[in-house]
């Protein structure tokens, strides 16, 4: 006899997760991925499902906040779900909230805008737990050769790119050509010589932070010229940039529309079991 049908629902997944350790979030020929490893959970947990996220992140790259939509069989505890997968994933992989969105949410096609974080130090080298999260940038093999980096200046440079415009000189050929809206863009003083360049926008590109932050760096060291800088900026002038690494990035926080969000203010400035330690912590370096 034919086991009766069971109905999926919608939920969506607030999933953290350190980058070091993957080949990127989505599944490769050659793992191990972030995709990887949620479906592998799920699937052992005895509730298997396709993970959609709001965006791929790139080999190690970090995630504070990664949302993900996925259906579920009805009788499926979303509440208990973070606890269930717990110890089938990684310590580097973690669910915070698991719950039912509303209307007709995509933790993509619904998404508003997104804000990353690079992390940097200047003028120290990163603290040892800051070290596999940080670009030390005195360093960097491609800025050696120019002078010192001050924040004033690279603070300076990010401002500049703020607006909407074709970023074409900072990403990918593979990513789409098309204006896309920066609305803020400054730097943060951690202490002890950690910073932290804060984007947000509408939307990015493949790689686009890493060549803005990269690229501004190698501005400030005096390895490209500010006119070389604002053309790139203003008419998409080809930029020999720098790519900066990718240890150093975050996917901060994915933003949606108030009629859609599925999470609170409060589980957004304190979601639950995100660890308190660096990438994710906003605490000055231990």
């Amino acid at each position: 006899m034919a086991r009766p049908s069971v109905k999926r629902i919608p939920a969506v997944l607030w999933t953290w997760y350190r980058g070091g350790n993957f080949r990127g979030f989505q599944r490769q020929v050659e793992g191990p991925t972030v995709q990887d490893a949620l479906e592998g959970a799920l699937h052992e947990a005895g509730c298997p499902a396709t993970v959609m996220p709001s965006g791929r992140t790139d080999r190690g790259v970090h995630a504070r906040m990664q949302v993900i939509s996925l259906r579920l069989n009805e009788d499926v505890s979303l509440e208990a779900l973070p606890g269930r997968l717990a110890p089938r994933l990684s310590p580097d992989v973690g669910i915070s909230i698991a719950k039912r969105p509303p209307g007709a949410f995509h933790s993509q096609w619904s998404a508003s805008g997104k804000a990353y974080r690079y992390r940097l130090t200047l003028g120290a080298a990163p603290s040892e737990a800051w070290s596999p999260y940080a670009l030390d940038v005195a360093a960097e093999a491609a800025l050696q050769s120019g002078r010192r980096v001050t924040p004033e200046k690279l603070e300076a440079l990010l401002a500049r790119a703020v607006g909407t415009r074709d970023f074409t000189a900072f990403h990918e050929r593979s990513s789409p050509q098309k204006a896309r809206t920066l609305a803020s863009a400054t730097l943060k003083d951690r202490g002890e010589g950690l910073f932290e360049a804060r984007l947000t926008g509408d939307g990015f590109a493949r790689y686009q932070v890493r060549y803005l932050v990269g690229s501004a760096l190698k501005v400030a060291a005096g390895l490209l010229s500010e006119e070389q800088w604002h053309a790139a900026l203003d008419a998409g002038t080809a930029l020999a940039g720098f790519k900066a690494p990718a240890h150093g990035l975050m996917l901060w926080e994915v933003r949606y529309p108030s009629a859609v969000d599925p999470f609170g203010p409060g589980e957004r400035l304190h979601p639950p079991g995100l660890p308190d330690v660096p990438p994710f912590t906003e605490g000055p370096p231990d």
